[in-house]
């Protein structure tokens, strides 16, 4: 009884807001016992599902969520046999999933996770391990946005989501509390799971014990995550590289103190990204892009036509390889002839693999695919 009765109140609550802008504070208090509820059920934290609802519907407001209870942006995909409703997003008109309350956008939530097995072994971490979570989510290819880690851990430490992963949490009543920062920031710490090794400013050491076993990966390149105000010839003298390669790998001129918190490559990024673009997620200098994706700049540059300090608008789509036409025969490796396919709505691998007569297995190793998911307009390396 208490549970109907709790998601009657959040579904009340959350159909008065819909005529108005509701605060972050707001949109937690609203879904915080249905986190929880899904922590318990499914194993996931309450921090990241809440800290995932807030970044997805832009804290409850977005245009998505108020037609469609859908929290998490997911897709109707070809299993979807419910209610759906288009929205523009990667392409016009996309198929998304629509449910009767905000329960049941939750608990699809975890399902979607718990039933996948890109993401098993994240449910092997400790249940309050939302930093290891954040990360393991970008790396199974949740989200193609390289900060997205970074986002989640913004998210939840500055609203104080983690009190929810704890056992005391479950049932009661708790009050959001935010963590408070002096004008120096002295609160402002990013603590990484082991396995990440961090270079921090304050301590001038790493500050794990992670370098024991070697460099984290980043984009698939060994790379150290540093903190704003860590000195470069510091990084490059901890991690025994000298001062003109590292400036060399992350596309710098000259030595200094990293102006943000950003990863800094240790071995030279290739020339073209694991895919053939990106979507500008916010306001994004085309450095950013290039290191985020692990590009060089000079390239990155080439293939899209900008200067080298240009900044992006939000939804701008950047080519991470030269560009490629449709129709246009290419050679691959083994010399082996292929064209290019533009994926079409609601088109995916398999029907792809199957119009060409090749295997799923050949479109991911010819287009380097971490994940199956596909976006309209995407461009397919196809052998005749």
């Amino acid at each position: 009884m208490k549970k109907i009765i709790t998601v009657a109140i959040c579904s009340l609550m959350m159909y008065c807001s819909f005529g108005q802008t509701i605060t972050v504070q707001e949109y937690i208090n609203t879904y915080k016992d249905i986190a929880i509820a899904e922590m318990k059920r499914s194993g996931i934290p309450a921090s990241i599902t809440l800290a995932q609802g807030l970044l997805e519907t832009e804290s409850g407001n977005s245009d998505l969520v108020k037609r469609s209870n859908n929290h998490f942006g997911i897709k109707c995909k070809s299993n979807w046999t419910g209610e759906s409703v288009t929205h523009t997003d990667d392409a016009p008109n996309e198929c998304f999933r629509k449910y009767r309350n905000a329960e049941d956008s939750y608990r699809d939530h975890s399902d979607f996770l718990r039933n996948n097995g890109r993401y098993a072994s994240l449910f092997q971490l400790e249940p309050t391990d939302y930093k290891g979570w954040a990360y393991g989510l970008k790396k199974a290819g949740y989200a193609t946005n390289p900060k997205y880690p970074m986002i989640l851990i913004k998210n939840i430490e500055t609203n104080n989501l983690q009190q929810f992963d704890s056992p005391e949490a479950a049932g009661e009543s708790v009050v959001i509390s935010p963590v408070v920062v002096d004008s120096n920031n002295v609160e402002k710490k990013i603590t990484i799971s082991p396995s990440i090794i961090v270079e921090d400013a304050d301590t001038k050491t790493e500050t794990n014990s992670a370098s024991k076993k070697g460099k984290s990966l980043f984009n698939g390149l060994k790379a150290v995550l540093a903190l704003k105000g860590t000195s470069l010839l510091a990084v490059a003298t901890r991690n025994d590289i000298a001062l003109a390669k590292l400036l060399e790998y992350n596309d710098l001129k000259q030595d200094g103190l990293v102006a943000e918190d950003q990863w800094i490559y240790l071995e030279k990024k290739p020339k073209q990204g694991n895919r053939d673009y990106y979507i500008a997620l916010q306001k994004e200098s085309l450095y950013e892009i290039s290191q985020n994706n692990a590009v060089q700049l000079q390239y990155l540059m080439q293939y899209n036509n900008l200067p080298e300090n240009a900044v992006v608008a939000k939804g701008t789509k950047i080519n991470l390889r030269p560009g490629l036409a449709i129709g246009q025969t290419i050679v691959i490796k083994n010399d082996v002839a292929a064209k290019i396919h533009e994926v079409q709505p609601k088109e995916g691998l398999y029907a792809i693999a199957r119009k060409y007569n090749v295997s799923v297995q050949q479109l991911r190793e010819w287009n380097r695919l971490e994940a199956d998911e596909l976006t309209i307009g995407q461009k397919l390396i196809i052998s005749k």
